[in-house]
């Protein structure tokens, strides 16, 4: 019979042991999962893409491990559950459509908008540009045509190929003081809301 009620005991003592600590793993747990934002839950919510221009994009959350769920932005374009918009959009116009956002227990409903943009042919404006040894550069890329109000961006493609201390800047300008003289072809790839297309400037220094 003692043993019996020491058998007893220690059980009871065990079952009130793990009684305490489930608890307090599940609250460390949800600790540990940062609920999102709604103020703030992607760092952009707005795209500028082309009619007939394939789209390939990503929705960027502010906190860490946050699934999608899959849906429709527009007539031809998609957003997957991680977070990819994809396709081609087929019409012009502004959409906008709830996208429901994750992050463990926590889910929040973003509204994400896609303005979809005519297709405007457009063109560089400037390639070419001179320049001294020691003397700052001081020119502009630029672009003719495209949709009203789209501001283009300029991707250096290859740093290597730009003189020593010389930039090409996003906004397309070019500036820096080079250091030695000669010829550099720049590959320069500009976009225009997803219309996209590699150039090549070439660099003059004398």
């Amino acid at each position: 019979m003692m043993r019996q009620k020491w058998a007893l005991l220690l059980v009871g003592a065990a079952v009130c042991a793990l009684s305490l600590t489930v608890p307090s793993l599940t609250m460390t747990r949800m600790s540990e999962e940062a609920p999102l934002d709604p103020r703030r839950a992607l760092v952009e919510d707005t795209f500028y893409v082309t009619e007939g221009i394939e789209v390939d994009q990503r929705l960027l959350p502010t906190a860490p491990g946050v699934d999608f769920r899959a849906a429709y932005l527009a007539v031809g374009v998609r957003v997957d559950g991680t977070g990819r918009v994809y396709g081609t959009p087929r019409r012009a116009g502004t959409y906008t459509a709830p996208i429901q956002l994750c992050a463990g227990l926590s889910c929040h409903v973003q509204r994400v908008t896609l303005v979809v943009l005519p297709n405007v042919p457009w063109e560089p404006r400037e390639l070419i540009f001179p320049g001294r040894v020691g003397a700052a550069l001081n020119g502009e890329i630029g672009v003719d045509g495209g949709p009203d109000g789209v501001i283009p961006t300029f991707t250096v493609t290859n740093h290597a190929k730009l003189p020593r201390h010389v930039t090409i800047g996003p906004d397309g300008h070019v500036g820096g003081v080079p250091e030695a003289p000669g010829v550099s072809e720049v590959p320069v790839r500009i976009c225009v809301a997803g219309n996209c297309a590699g150039v090549v400037v070439r660099l003059i220094i004398v």
